[in-house]
């Protein structure tokens, strides 16, 4: 220990992991890893354990004890609800819940990597899982329950695998974590990735890094974190690089210099937001990927770069369309879902998103099938394409496009300023519909009720529009006046 109380790591011997409270090398974590799996051993957790744990090496050393020790991790957001949590402990029989503060069962102290947690027991439902299943991850989808997605540690590992080699000649060796480790895309492209890479993860609490629950991000808070740490590469959403992109741009300020790859994931971003990102320093390349496939599958490399592409497919990844356009993946598949009985999923996974491949080989994203709207003169449109190109005009935050079955789309908006009159909506609206064929022009618009985000119930974590509970709330017999 130094007189900060760290552990020093050697110039010839990088530390895998810096939190807030140690340095860890590879070794060190080994050790931990070990202390920890017999520790779970000695209290008896066979089955699947369950966590609560904000950003740290404790939760990095909790997941590689679980498959040490053959238990299935089940990691939960903190932003998951009281009854998100409680269904998704149901769904996937979960026999133990590791929490920082308590879980109002009685519990025993688990200390790891330094950080004193509880581990209670909780009511255990027999639920059968697919062979081989090492992880349950929850997905955040359009409907308010949580789906558990059962993967297995050699299908993760090879998409780590994918990522490093893509990755190999930007010579990544600091990361800065700065999504929640319970969401698969930072688990396996911000953790599992850059250590199986050799490079340092810089793991501060969420708080620190300006992210609070689901949806409130300070940009400023954020700028902070990436100046003091200087890492080389960030995994971000949509909405998170829009706000700094914003506020880097309002102070006139450019991204540090370290940088030299942020990727953006989670849903769709828009070549605009691309361009504006780049324009303030910020090396932004999108790429695609969804739980069921353990996450990224495609991505937007320097010297393979087509903004406006999710980028073309990684060294374990397969991507082709089937007949009707829908993208199907091959190389990574999921093992099947909690609870479900059906037979485990085939070499080509039906990902339901619409797409395109070009002749070089980039994936272009078009939407959800599902979501695909028919309007009354028979015209099919995507609202996913017709949402990114009116979030890329500078008044328009979020936007959900709906009008299935009718004459004319239209749109419910929130604006990037609250304060913002209609008039400065209308000429966003306007610039957006100047971009699009007539039979995808918004012909009138509402202001919506409120943002849309996991609280206001009218978003999913990371930023997709609940179309549903949209529509519901705005329906045109209540909605304000129309535009």
């Amino acid at each position: 220990m130094n007189a900060s109380g760290f552990q020093s790591c050697s110039e010839t011997a990088r530390c895998a992991i810096e939190d807030d409270r140690a340095r860890w090398r590879a070794a060190e974590l080994e050790a931990e890893v070990a202390a920890c799996a017999n520790r779970l051993q000695a209290l008896g957790i066979r089955g699947r354990l369950a966590t609560l744990v904000d950003n740290s090496a404790a939760w990095l050393v909790i997941d590689r004890a679980c498959v040490r020790a053959g238990v299935v991790h089940v990691p939960l957001p903190g932003f998951f609800t009281p009854e998100q949590v409680l269904h998704a402990r149901r769904a996937a029989g979960v026999g133990a819940l590791a929490t920082e503060t308590g879980s109002g069962f009685a519990s025993h102290e688990l200390v790891v990597a330094g950080r004193a947690l509880r581990l209670a027991r909780c009511a255990e439902v027999a639920v059968p899982l697919p062979a081989r299943t090492s992880k349950i991850t929850f997905t955040s989808g359009t409907t308010g329950t949580p789906k558990g997605v059962c993967l297995d540690e050699a299908t993760m590992r090879r998409v780590a695998d994918g990522l490093c080699e893509r990755l190999r000649p930007l010579d990544i060796t600091r990361h800065l974590c700065a999504l929640p480790f319970a969401v698969l895309l930072e688990n396996i492209a911000g953790l599992l990735a850059p250590l199986s890479a050799g490079a340092t993860c810089i793991v501060r609490p969420l708080s620190e890094i300006g992210l609070s629950g689901s949806s409130r991000f300070d940009p400023a808070e954020f700028d902070r974190a990436v100046r003091t740490h200087e890492p080389h590469s960030l995994v971000l959403l949509p909405q998170m690089l829009r706000a700094w992109t914003l506020w880097l741009s309002a102070g006139r300020q450019r991204a540090p210099a370290s940088l030299r790859f942020v990727a953006v994931g989670g849903a769709a971003v828009g070549p605009k937001l691309v361009a504006a990102a780049r324009a303030a320093g910020i090396p932004a390349y999108e790429g695609y990927g969804l739980s069921e496939a353990a996450s990224v599958q495609t991505l937007n490399v320097p010297g393979a770069d087509r903004p406006g592409s999710v980028g073309r497919p990684l060294p374990h990844s397969q991507v082709r369309l089937a007949e009707n356009g829908e993208i199907e993946v091959a190389g990574a598949s999921f093992l099947g879902y909690v609870g479900e009985h059906d037979a485990p999923p085939g070499p080509w996974l039906a990902t339901g998103d619409l797409g395109s491949i070009d002749a070089e080989g980039y994936l272009h994203l078009l939407g959800r099938r599902k979501n695909v709207l028919i309007t009354a003169y028979g015209r099919n449109v995507s609202p996913e394409w017709v949402e990114t190109v009116l979030r890329e005009e500078a008044g328009i935050q979020q936007a959900a496009v709906l009008g299935d079955a009718e004459p004319q789309l239209w749109a419910v908006l929130w604006p990037m300023d609250p304060r913002a009159d209609d008039a400065a909506l209308d000429r966003a609206v306007a610039a957006a519909n100047a971009t699009l064929p007539d039979y995808a022009r918004i012909g009138h618009w509402v202001r919506a009720r409120a943002p849309f985000n996991s609280e206001t119930g009218l978003a999913t974590p990371n930023g997709r529009p609940r179309r549903d509970a949209i529509a519901r709330l705005h329906a045109r017999a209540g909605a304000p006046a129309q535009h």
